[in-house]
């Protein structure tokens, strides 16, 4: 692995789970007839009672991590634990882990085996890192294809677009129940999300950010599965596009898995440095 890749592995891992598109090719279902138009409160609804509903998760993953016309190809595992922990573990070649990776609501740690250095900050760090609002709730949603839990879902309006239906809100906020006493008010501009008319599971969210050189992240869904009787997505296609940069992440689950016994081991040896900080990798 060349040293470019390694530099770009704590940004992987980091965007890997906090924000995380253009359509992957696969087939998709055709439509047989025209879809009636629904009022947003039914939408909103359906796509609650098809969301993915589990207590733990996991998945094997092959990712190819695009910045700057550079491509890394990365390797590793997944593990969620609804509503508490993220871990990833990321190998990058010849099946050594090199990076891990923890999210939980309050933190973020990261262990990084190929310089023997390991990083845990408050949540609000990755805010920082990447200048851009993001919580644990929004991290979670995007690696396993739902809606987010804490915001409110009554702003939305409804419309019908290529064959699927379209959710479109504005100023989407955190519910007041959910929002933590060091939190800053936090807000959604602009998001739109797309369903599948058919199973009424997330195909493609947009969140917009017009006032900030047009910052816009789009997620596309596809490839889904049937695990243990619940669909979900096998590709995950992120992009996330500013005026002066452009990152895609590619990812493809194999082996998931809902509701297994798992561990999230994250011990960090004696022998490792502390960093205070992860300065973004410059162009």
């Amino acid at each position: 692995m060349n040293r470019l890749s390694v530099k770009y592995l704590w940004l992987f891992a980091v965007l890997f789970t906090a924000i995380g598109i253009s359509a992957c090719t696969g087939s998709r279902k055709a439509v047989r007839a025209p879809i009636k138009e629904q009022g947003a409160e039914y939408l909103v609804g359906k796509l609650k009672e098809n969301e993915l509903k589990f207590h733990q998760f996991s998945a094997k993953f092959s990712a190819t991590y695009t910045v700057d016309q550079k491509k890394t190809n990365v390797s590793g595992n997944l593990r969620i634990a609804y509503d508490s922990i993220i871990w990833i573990a990321i190998t990058p070649a010849l099946g050594i882990e090199a990076v891990r990776f923890m999210l939980t609501p309050d933190s973020i740690k990261y262990l990084n085996r190929l310089d023997n250095t390991f990083l845990v900050q408050n949540f609000s760090y990755i805010n920082q890192l990447l200048n851009k609002t993001l919580d644990y709730d929004m991290a979670q949603s995007f690696l396993t294809g739902n809606d987010f839990s804490l915001y409110e879902s009554n702003t939305f309006k409804a419309s019908v677009e290529n064959q699927q239906y379209k959710l479109n809100t504005e100023n989407r906020r955190k519910i007041r129940r959910a929002v933590r006493h060091s939190e800053e008010e936090i807000s959604i501009p602009l998001q739109t999300i797309w369903l599948d008319p058919e199973t009424f599971k997330i195909s493609k969210v947009l969140l917009k950010e017009a006032e900030r050189d047009n910052r816009k992240f789009i997620a596309t869904y596809e490839g889904f599965e049937d695990v243990g009787g619940k669909m979900i997505p096998s590709i995950l296609d992120f992009k996330i596009e500013t005026s002066e940069k452009k990152v895609r992440i590619k990812i493809v689950f194999t082996k998931m898995q809902i509701d297994q016994d798992l561990t999230f081991p994250f011990k960090i040896p004696e022998n490792y440095k502390e960093l205070k900080d992860l300065q973004p990798v410059k162009k």
